[in-house]
């Protein structure tokens, strides 16, 4: 993804992306310190977390205020919405994420927002609004403040036959 230089009005969205399971757990996961302009949309956030933790950016997501119960989320993101024309989907409640600003959903600090990324093997990473700031000079966004464990494999083992 391009990256560049924030202008200076511009803020700074510092998100904390953690690794969660169904139960919302997070102890000893990895996580990801990411630092992103405000107007990054959704869909470009959701490339840059799948990037964070050496994914494939290869499955349809999501992102849900019920961070435990997607399916039964009030405030919700989906690609399926940006697609639901061009593939003959039934229309989704939720909205687009990629019309979707950072700023327009976290739009406090401590919020959170689960980020489901392929429906089929449901990785669910909790994604943390923890501070906004200035850019810094000199520096491209978006960009991993810091790393926290070894991301897993994406599809599991790699068979070497």
């Amino acid at each position: 993804m391009k990256k560049r230089r924030e202008k200076q009005e511009e803020k700074i969205y510092i998100l904390k992306v953690t690794l969660s399971d169904m139960f919302e757990r997070v102890r000893g996961t990895p996580n990801r310190i990411l630092a992103t302009p405000e107007r990054l949309t959704l869909y470009r956030l959701a490339e840059e977390i799948i990037n964070a933790f050496d994914f494939n950016f290869d499955h349809c997501f999501g992102f849900f205020d019920n961070l435990k119960i997607w399916a039964k989320s009030n405030e919700c993101y989906e690609l399926f919405k940006d697609i639901e024309k061009e593939q003959g989907l039934e229309p989704t409640h939720c909205k687009s994420v990629k019309k979707t600003r950072i700023d327009m959903v976290f739009n406090k600090i401590g919020k959170k927002m689960l980020f489901l990324f392929d429906y089929g093997d449901e990785w669910r990473f909790i994604v943390e609004l923890k501070g906004i700031e200035p850019p810094k000079q000199d520096t491209k966004y978006p960009l991993i403040v810091e790393s926290g464990g070894d991301a897993p494999l994406q599809y599991g083992e790699i068979d070497e036959d």
